[in-house]
């Protein structure tokens, strides 16, 4: 295996609110020899959500059939709010025509411009690794919180103690083969593993299919690194069979709707017919006056 390279890089975009600009681009960075430079849309990408990317920097120069494979964990975290945090995993092969990639639905606008009115900014940080066949990123959205507490050799904020210390006294084996020595990578993990116990934590109404996508790659994410999650991934196969009772449901649900729409309206019908045949007895069983007679 090839020599684990890590570095950082911070993105600060201030006035996020105001800007007027479609999308807007980072400085480029370098890791382990390849340009890289973190693309977002502040208004978001075709969605009311902030979109962010990972973008090979000067891919048009580079040598005809050039690839390169990434593991991208993209975390923006709220300065004001640490439980407006998100954070999400996928991965990907760059080349000519997937230059770029990332999460067009990162984080709601609404949550953000909710806190920037407040006077708060946003400051993104990358940290990239390289192993032997491609390059690993990890890109935060940095908090501004200069006080960490240690929970079993991982610096976690005041608000995830709580959290951490449950995690850890229900499941003490976790990290008993976490590989990751480096502080700021070890936390990148930890934050990407609340997060998805935060997605799993939805209800199956507000669970999406891209959010359960987003789930599995953020589980091989921790499980390649290390951590001792079958128990987080058999709550993870739950949640997926119990989205897919839910939107079986909710389309049956449509259906004998649609079925009750059709009964009433023929009810409705067919008591008017009733109506107009009683109508027409009623008619028929008057006797007959002298006068109609005669």
């Amino acid at each position: 295996m090839g020599k684990e390279v890590v570095s950082q890089f911070t993105w600060v975009i201030r006035n996020f609110s105001s800007l007027q600009s479609e999308k807007v681009y980072s400085d480029v960075f370098t890791v382990s020899g390849c340009k890289w430079r973190l693309l977002a849309f502040p208004k978001g990408n075709g969605v009311k959500c902030l979109s962010l990317y990972l973008a090979v920097s000067g891919s048009q120069s580079l040598p005809y059939g050039w690839r390169r494979r990434a593991e991208l964990c993209l975390s923006v975290v709220n300065q004001v709010s640490e439980e407006l945090s998100q954070t999400k995993v996928t991965y990907h092969c760059f080349d000519a025509k997937d230059f770029d990639w990332g999460f067009t639905t990162m984080l709601p606008l609404d949550k953000i411009h909710d806190k920037n009115d407040e006077g708060g900014g946003e400051s993104e940080s990358v940290n990239m690794l390289e192993g032997d066949d491609g390059a690993e990123s990890n890109d935060l959205l940095e908090v501004s919180v200069n006080e960490s507490t240690d929970v079993n050799g991982f610096q976690v904020l005041p608000s995830q103690v709580e959290t951490m210390s449950r995690i850890f006294e229900r499941h003490p084996d976790i990290a008993s083969k976490f590989r990751p020595k480096n502080e700021h990578l070890r936390t990148a993990y930890i934050n990407v593993l609340l997060s998805l116990i935060k997605t799993l934590c939805q209800s199956t109404h507000e669970l999406s299919k891209d959010d359960l996508t987003d789930a599995y790659a953020s589980l091989v994410y921790l499980t390649n690194a290390g951590l001792n999650l079958d128990w987080l991934k058999k709550k993870l196969e739950e949640r997926s069979e119990k989205k897919e009772k839910h939107e079986a449901s909710e389309r049956r649900m449509k259906e004998i709707e649609e079925e009750l729409k059709d009964l009433k309206q023929k009810c409705s019908n067919l008591e008017a017919e009733l109506e107009k045949e009683k109508a027409d007895v009623s008619v028929a069983r008057s006797p007959l006056s002298f006068d109609d007679v005669v």
